[in-house]
């Protein structure tokens, strides 16, 4: 009996030294509730900082934000304890990190998580709240007296560091806008979640403006655009000039070549009137003269009076056409090689 008894009193007397230890071990581990406070601030901080860079239009670098969101996913684990006036109190912070999880998959689209960011700072600061009146035992600490102090806290050097982070357009839009904000009185500080307030009527400023461009350059170039799909093309009829029709895709060109060809063919005195109502039609398509089917040589010539050095080419030409054509003059080799230069240097001839 003796040996059993003995026995007892050990192992009653080792199971009472564990539960010292491990007593002590959890007080060790547990953190105070000032700890713990602080920590809930220090995250508001880093939400509030996210916060502040989409307000303002300036994402953060992806590595940025991976590392704000790591830094709140240390700050309050997802289980912790407490240690208040001898009493450990487990803490359930798993809703943090669920919601930084939203975050994570909503920061790439549209809004950027600012809603889930929202959330999480105001759940924050009513926590801190409760943290401040269980410490002080007086009445609540006001929003304004807590914003206060994370605003004095956000001009910290070591915070405006990170939230200055970003590209270089990033950092001139962030300069401009504190310029812009220096031209106004100073307001009183943003409240939770206004933030969504400012970002809207932003949009709805770009909308407007966006909606006033489009409608300027639809104002402007639409009814251009109609009245040139609109206008129909003046159709080119068959001309007559001096007895001969023209078809109304023939050129100036055109007929000159047939010219070229009854030369060739020895035939002078054609060729000379072909070539001179091939002149007659290229001034034509230049709107040096207008042709119509009852205009004669000499009314097309005095149309040039006023056109000085192409008037005298002209006269040339026109001589030489009535002279082998209505003369009955047969031309020589010499006088259609000279019509034809004369025809070429009355098309150099300017016609001002």
């Amino acid at each position: 009996m003796i040996p059993n008894r003995k026995l007892r009193t050990r192992i009653v007397g080792i199971g009472f030294a564990l539960c010292v230890i491990l007593t002590c071990l959890a007080s060790v581990s547990a953190a105070t509730l000032a700890e713990y406070r602080r920590r809930i601030s220090d995250g508001l901080v880093a939400v509030q900082q996210l916060q502040l860079a989409y307000a303002h239009g300036n994402s953060l670098l992806e590595k940025s934000r991976e590392t704000a969101v790591a830094r709140l996913r240390t700050l309050l684990p997802a289980k912790e304890t407490v240690l208040l006036e001898g009493q450990t109190i487990a803490i359930d912070n798993a809703w943090l990190h669920e919601a930084l999880d939203e975050y994570d998959k909503s920061a790439g689209g549209h809004g950027g998580g600012n809603e889930v960011l929202v959330h999480i700072g105001e759940r924050l600061l009513a926590i801190g709240q409760r943290l401040d009146e269980t410490q002080k035992g007086t009445k609540a600490v006001s929003k304004d007296e807590e914003k206060g102090r994370l605003a004095e806290i956000l001009r910290r050097p070591e915070y405006q560091k990170e939230a200055a982070e970003g590209s270089a357009i990033g950092r001139l839009w962030d300069r401009f806008m504190r310029w812009l904000a220096s031209l106004f009185p100073r307001t009183k500080p943003i409240q939770p979640g206004s933030s969504r307030f400012i970002s809207g009527i932003a949009q709805v400023i770009v909308i407007l403006v966006a909606l006033a461009l489009i409608g300027f350059l639809i104002w402007k170039f639409v009814p251009r655009y109609l009245r040139n799909r609109t206008k129909k093309k003046p159709k080119h009829e068959a001309r007559i000039v001096l007895g001969e029709r023209l078809e109304p895709d023939q050129t100036g060109a055109d007929l000159l070549a047939q010219a070229e060809a009854l030369a060739r063919s020895g035939d002078l005195r054609a060729a000379i009137r072909k070539a001179y109502i091939a002149f007659l039609c290229e001034l034509g398509d230049r709107k040096v003269i207008s042709l119509a089917q009852h205009k004669t040589n000499r009314d097309y010539l005095n149309s040039v009076r006023e056109k000085g050095s192409l008037h005298s080419t002209m006269r040339g030409l026109t001589n030489s056409f009535e002279v082998h054509w209505y003369g009955f003059v047969p031309p020589g080799e010499n006088d259609w090689n000279d019509f034809r230069q004369r025809y070429q240097q009355a098309l150099r001839t300017p016609s001002g």
